[in-house]
């Protein structure tokens, strides 16, 4: 089916919404897969360091999409991360559904503009925007240890860009391969009443099955995933190679990695979707 737009995905959503990075054309299969399985919607996104690892955004994004239209499963599309206000511009025309922005190594005020710029453009073409205060932790920044979101500034923060939803600073990290991070749940309630737009979780992939329940019960929405699936792929391929060293036809190794993504992101979709 055509693709969804992130907006309903997300207004939709009675618990949280599901937001998994694809990688290769083979992520993307196996993400597609996971929805279809799991029978619930999936925000797809690519991020500006896919991007630059691709040498392009348009050739994998349109095969995201078409895949995303052959399927039975309501998909979107979403860019991820861009600290390059003109990537999230060009994402914007190649039809995707949302981008996030992220201007946080740049001063306030700067940031301001280029986020309400980037925003100006989204809405125009009936796409929303997400951003964030600070940088998320594994990134440099605001999901760093000890770093947190104020509510305040927050509110201040999306009133002065009209952004639809912002990524929170409240104990994440990105690349985590482990699940122990310990979230500040009062922080993310605080949070939700205090702006009017969608909570998202970035560094999701370090955070256990129960607590990112309780993440999405004190407010937040949407929840990133990108390490934790990559590790399934990865180890599935590890396990194969080191099984048979003789084997050179891709295909042997990448499929059981698919397959094993997709296992786990239909199971963690419903860990976020199902409540």
């Amino acid at each position: 089916m055509p693709l969804v737009p992130t907006a309903q995905i997300l207004d939709e959503a009675e618990t949280g919404a599901a937001a998994f990075n694809v990688v290769t054309l083979e992520t993307a299969e196996a993400l597609v897969h996971a929805a279809e399985q799991a029978g619930r919607p999936l925000i797809l996104q690519i991020s500006e360091n896919c991007v630059r690892f691709h040498g392009a955004l348009a050739p994998l994004a349109e095969a995201t999409r078409a895949l995303a239209e052959a399927s039975s499963a309501r998909l979107a599309l979403h860019l991820d991360h861009a600290e390059d206000a003109d990537l999230a511009r060009r994402a914007v025309d190649l039809g995707f559904g949302s981008v996030m922005f992220d201007g946080a190594a740049l001063p306030y005020e700067e940031n301001v503009r280029v986020t309400r710029e980037v925003a100006s453009h989204a809405h125009a073409a009936g796409a929303m925007i997400e951003a964030e205060l600070g940088e998320i932790g594994g990134k440099d920044g605001a999901h760093a240890p000890g770093v947190r979101t104020d509510p305040a500034e927050a509110a201040a923060f999306v009133s002065a860009t009209d952004i639809d939803a912002l990524a929170v600073a409240v104990g994440s990290t990105h690349a985590r391969t482990d699940r122990t991070t310990r979230l500040d749940l009062d922080l993310i309630t605080r949070l939700r009443d205090a702006v009017d737009v969608p909570l998202v979780l970035h560094g999701s992939s370090g955070v256990a099955d129960l607590h990112l329940r309780e993440a999405i019960d004190a407010g937040i929405v949407k929840v990133n995933v990108s390490t934790h699936l990559n590790g399934h792929f990865t180890r599935a391929v590890r396990g194969v190679l080191e099984a048979d060293a003789g084997i050179v036809d891709l295909r042997r190794y990448v499929g059981p990695g698919r397959t094993a993504m997709a296992a786990e992101a239909a199971r963690l979709i419903e860990v976020i979707a199902a409540g």
